[in-house]
């Protein structure tokens, strides 16, 4: 896979964070379970800064940036455990694009992968995943 190949790679995985947090942030409630709802909000921005991140990133390479679908399927999200369950699917998907990213990648971009695979990472923890030894390489995960 090459350097651009990895980026639209992870590019793809943001537009469709982006479009799952929407839908998360849709089906949590400020009131009701204020942890949730910070913690899809704050997983939403950061998706956000990562899709615009990547899609400069693949301009610099004058390549044109993947689009997004026009939609995305969503699992059911009627408790906070099923939105939990959502937002944990999102940030294993991300991690394992941005892991391709590390692979093939160098110097700042690499950098700024490990970042996001961090990020991913700890979020994965805040919806109640489990620790793992190399986030992102699901060969190596012992789910």
């Amino acid at each position: 896979m090459s350097e651009l190949d990895a980026l639209q790679a992870a590019l793809a995985a943001e537009h469709a964070a982006v479009y799952v947090y929407g839908a998360l942030g849709g089906r949590t409630s400020q009131s009701a379970t204020p942890e949730l709802f910070a913690a899809v909000s704050r997983a939403y921005e950061a998706h956000r800064a990562r899709r615009d991140e990547l899609t400069a990133a693949v301009l610099d390479l004058e390549a044109e940036p993947v689009a997004a679908e026009p939609a995305y399927e969503l699992p059911a999200l009627e408790t906070p455990r099923q939105v939990e369950r959502a937002a944990l699917a999102v940030e294993r998907a991300c991690a394992s694009t941005y892991a391709f990213v590390v692979e093939n990648s160098t110097a700042g971009r690499r950098r700024s992968a490990i970042g996001a695979l961090n990020e991913a990472a700890v979020r994965e923890l805040v919806f109640r995943g489990t620790p793992e030894m190399f986030p992102g390489a699901d060969e190596h995960a012992d789910r």
